[in-house]
C-alpha cells in the first residue's frame, strides 16, 4: 500500500526563476526504508518539505501536481495535521532541541496535542527505550554529544507515533561510528515498528545495507528509482557522481576486468563474502 504518492509534482520557491522540483512522479510503499540521494541542490530537502506540509503551508511559492501522504492530500491538511503522521528529523539536532531536559523535549509534541499526563508518560518512556537513551532523561540536551542529541531528536519525533519518519542527513555532524549507531536505531524503527523511513543521505557506504528502495534526484527530477543493487550499478548513477558504496565500486572493478562474478555486494560484510567467492575461482 502506497503511503507517499506524487504525480507531476512541481514546485517553485517565491521569487525563483527556476522550479526546485520538476514533474516528480514517485510511489513509496508502507514499511519501506528509502534512501533519497543526489548532488547538492538537486531538490531532496524541498521534496521532504512537501511530505509534511511545510510546502505549501509554510513555504508559499507555487505548487502544482498531486501529492498524497499517509492517505491525505497535503494541500487540504494543515502542518499540524500532517505532523501527527509524518515526522521530520533535521540535519542538526540542535535545531529541534530547546527544553531543559531530554524528557521535556520528547514530551513537547505530546503536550501540544493535549495528551493526558499518564498516557504522555508512557509514550515518552517508550520512545526513550526505543532509542536507547533512558538514562539521559534528566540530562540537559546541550550537555550531550552529537550522537546523543540526534537520538533525542529521533525520540521526540517517535513519541508522536507517526507513520512516516523523514531524516534529512541526520549523520552529517557525526563521525563514522556515531553515524553507524544512528543508522542502527533508524533500522530498528523500520524493522520492529514497521515505520516507513525516508532517509536523505550522502554516506551511502553505511546506510545502503539497510535500504530496500533508493531514489536519486538531479536538477529537481527523479532520475533513478528502484532497488539498491539496480540503482547503484546503473551507468547513470556513476555519471551523476553520487556516493556509490565502496562495495559496489569493488564489484565494478572486477567486472571491468572481465571476470564472471557472484551477486553485487552492498555492504562491507557482503564485500568480504564477495572477495572470498572471487578468490576461490
Amino acid at each position: 500500500m502506497a503511503v507517499v504518492e506524487t504525480r507531476a509534482l512541481t514546485y517553485t520557491y517565491p521569487g525563483a526563476n527556476r522550479a526546485a522540483l520538476r514533474d516528480v512522479n514517485l510511489t513509496i510503499e508502507k514499511g519501506e526504508f528509502v534512501i533519497l540521494t543526489g548532488p547538492s541542490g538537486c531538490g531532496k530537502t524541498t521534496l521532504c518539505r512537501c511530505f509534511n506540509g511545510l510546502i505549501p503551508h509554510f513555504y508559499s511559492g507555487e505548487l502544482k501536481g498531486n501529492l498524497n501522504v499517509a492517505g491525505f492530500n497535503v494541500n487540504e491538511h494543515t502542518i499540524g495535521e500532517m505532523a501527527a503522521r509524518v515526522g521530520l528529523v533535521f540535519q542538526n539536532p540542535e535545531n529541534q532541541l530547546f527544553a531543559l531536559s531530554v524528557e521535556k523535549d520528547v514530551a513537547f509534541g505530546l503536550e501540544n496535542l493535549g495528551m493526558p499526563r499518564d498516557d504522555m508518560r508512557k509514550r515518552v518512556d517508550w520512545a526513550l527505550a526505543m532509542t536507547g537513551i533512558e538514562e539521559l532523561r534528566e540530562r540537559a540536551p546541550h550537555e550531550l554529544s552529537g550522537g546523543q542529541q540526534q537520538r533525542v531528536a529521533i525520540a521526540s519525533v517517535l513519541a508522536m507515533q507517526p507513520e512516516i519518519i523523514v531524516f534529512d542527513e541526520p549523520t552529517s555532524f557525526l563521525d563514522p561510528l556515531g553515524a553507524q549507531r544512528i543508522f542502527e536505531v533508524i533500522n530498528d524503527l523500520n524493522k520492529k515498528l514497521g515505520l516507513t523511513i525516508i532517509l536523505v543521505e550522502h554516506r551511502l557506504d553505511l546506510a545502503s545495507k539497510y535500504a530496500n528502495h533508493v531514489i536519486i534526484m538531479d536538477e529537481g527530477k527523479i532520475v533513478l528509482d528502484g532497488k539498491p543493487r539496480e540503482v547503484f550499478t546503473s551507468e547513470k548513477a556513476w555519471l551523476l557522481g553520487v556516493g556509490i558504496p565502496k562495495a559496489v565500486r569493488l564489484w565494478r572493478a572486477f567486472k571491468d576486468s572481465g571476470m564472471v562474478l557472484p551477486g553485487v555486494p552492498i555492504s562491507s560484510e557482503e564485500a568480504t563474502q564477495f572477495l572470498r567467492e572471487v578468490l576461490k575461482r
